[in-house]
């Protein structure tokens, strides 16, 4: 074969090559890095999401996903620590709503239906097709049936999930508000995917102590300014709420996370079983790391003291503390959700 017959032969199968290559490629989608965590789910552009797993290092991980505002909420311990715009099932295609526990993690999922098409980091709803994973974001549903989520997000929630974990599929006109518009703190039990029908304090009533309801595990505590609460959660089960009285509450806190850490000289309101509270860096708050909660840091805000003396004991070192200035408490209840299944086909 001459060089001139050569030539093209050798551009043809460089060709091959490259879109071999190229259909191999595994796009990226969404933002890099976090957004602050000051920034409201609901202001969150398509794409741009936050992660802040500090504030509840161990316990339970639930995802709420939210169609009607292409929301998705991931709680750990029954805390908040992401958010995320998310694409879903678009006319024709709509990603079913309900109840649903992962039943296959792929990291690297092609898809067998469309094209060989990257779905990384495949968290798999439904046996017939519908999962959560990495995808396109354009601000509207446009999937077939699945939850798309910012690459950098569906590879942290990836790494932090269980296979089995808790998702939670809602459409606000036919969900509890709870679920509807989710908060700081889950109302979902993490184990069962369903909703916790725990009620407020009365008028009279200046808090409440359950510890049977979870006896073990991490415990998180959730205080809002904007609603004068303190919530305790233990396995991502509440086990304790009770009114606070916060001092200049017009004065923000910011969001800021601590975890308890043994230390036999601490003292305060806070300090249980001697424990420190040290902080941990949450997006928008690098400076927080390492910085210690002291008593005069936490003079703004009084618990009864009955509540701290119940709380006192569970405290162990490893238990985390959440300042928040969102509400924590629902405002209307809504009806009932639907129950989607997650059986294996019979074929």
């Amino acid at each position: 074969m001459n060089t001139t017959m050569r030539r093209p032969l050798i551009l043809a199968v460089l060709l091959a090559g490259l879109w071999a290559a190229s259909a191999q490629a595994v796009p990226f989608w969404g933002d890099r890095v976090s957004q602050p965590v000051e920034v409201a789910a609901t202001a969150l552009e398509p794409g741009q999401w936050v992660w802040s797993p500090g504030a509840a290092p161990q316990g339970p991980v639930l995802v709420v996903v939210n169609l009607d505002q292409q929301l998705g909420y991931a709680y750990r311990n029954g805390v908040l620590i992401g958010w995320t715009s998310v694409s879903t099932g678009k006319k024709g295609f709509d990603t079913p709503t309900g109840v649903f526990h992962t039943l296959q993690k792929d990291k690297d999922h092609r898809s067998s239906t469309y094209h060989n098409a990257a779905m990384p980091y495949t968290q798999r709803l439904t046996w017939g097709g519908v999962a959560l994973h990495a995808g396109g974001l354009p601000g509207y549903p446009s999937s077939h049936g699945c939850v798309h989520l910012p690459s950098a997000f569906a590879e942290k929630l990836f790494e932090v999930s269980p296979l089995g974990m808790t998702v939670v599929v809602a459409r606000g006109s036919a969900t509890p508000q709870e679920l509807a518009h989710p908060m700081p703190v889950s109302p979902v039990d993490p184990r069962t995917g369903e909703l916790e029908h725990e009620p407020r304090l009365a008028d009279v009533e200046a808090w409440r102590w359950t510890p049977d309801a979870a006896p073990t595990g991490p415990l998180s505590l959730v205080l809002s300014r904007a609603d004068e609460r303190v919530v305790v959660l233990r396995n991502g089960v509440e086990i304790g709420r009770a009114r606070v009285s916060v001092a200049n509450p017009e004065q923000p806190f910011g969001t800021h996370a601590f975890v308890a850490q043994a230390d036999a000289a601490a003292t305060g309101a806070v300090a249980g079983n001697r424990l420190r509270w040290t902080a941990v860096a949450v997006p928008g708050h690098a400076q927080d790391a390492g910085r210690s909660l002291t008593a005069d840091g936490f003079a703004r805000v009084r618990m009864p003291k009955a509540f701290v003396e119940a709380l006192r004991p569970v405290l162990v070192a490893g238990s985390t503390l959440v300042l928040t200035d969102a509400p924590i408490l629902p405002q209307t209840t809504g009806t009932a959700l639907t129950v989607v299944t997650n059986q294996p086909p019979d074929t």
